[in-house]
């Protein structure tokens, strides 16, 4: 037990940790929920699941990345990305070609058909966007901006500083 944190156990001795305060779950909560209320809205109209928006999103930004390269941009999974593409090639909303020199190396990009469909997609996205944001003021929105931005600088340094972590 903690002496310096009585809250730190519960009254068996066992660790305790308070998850509605804990902040990585409350924000996976949180993005949770608002992706899977955006989803709801282009997943009945185009039949698309997260994941897949994800990479069209990716591609519709970035063109030409690898499978991996999608991977990390979206911090996804591969395999998740993977089988995203797959349903995505299947569909004919994107397009895999091998990157010039490099035959070993595939690229992605989205179809004309996929284009047809982030093209109604992107701003049904950023409608919602707009409308979460609407309850916070124009300051609230730019401290938010300014927090995300150094919540994402210190994961950077959170992996590096746990290394020291005994066990």
């Amino acid at each position: 037990m903690n002496p310096d944190n009585p809250d730190s156990h519960d009254e068996n001795g066992h660790a305790r940790l308070d998850l509605e305060h804990f902040l990585p779950y409350r924000l996976s909560v949180l993005s949770n929920r608002v992706s899977q209320t955006i989803a709801g809205l282009y997943g009945r109209r185009f039949g698309l699941a997260i994941t897949e928006w994800r990479v069209m999103a990716v591609l519709g930004r970035y063109r030409d990345l690898s499978a991996g390269e999608v991977a990390e941009r979206t911090a996804m999974d591969k395999v998740a990305v993977s089988r995203a593409v797959a349903r995505l090639l299947d569909r004919g909303l994107i397009e895999r070609d091998t990157h010039g020199s490099d035959r070993r190396r595939s690229m992605l990009k989205l179809s004309e058909v996929g284009y047809s469909v982030y093209d109604e997609v992107a701003p049904m996205t950023l409608e919602c966007e707009r409308r979460l944001l609407m309850h916070l003021d124009a300051e609230e929105r730019a401290q938010l901006d300014h927090l995300m931005r150094k919540l994402g600088d210190g994961v950077e340094g959170l992996a590096e500083g746990m290394k020291a972590w005994p066990g």
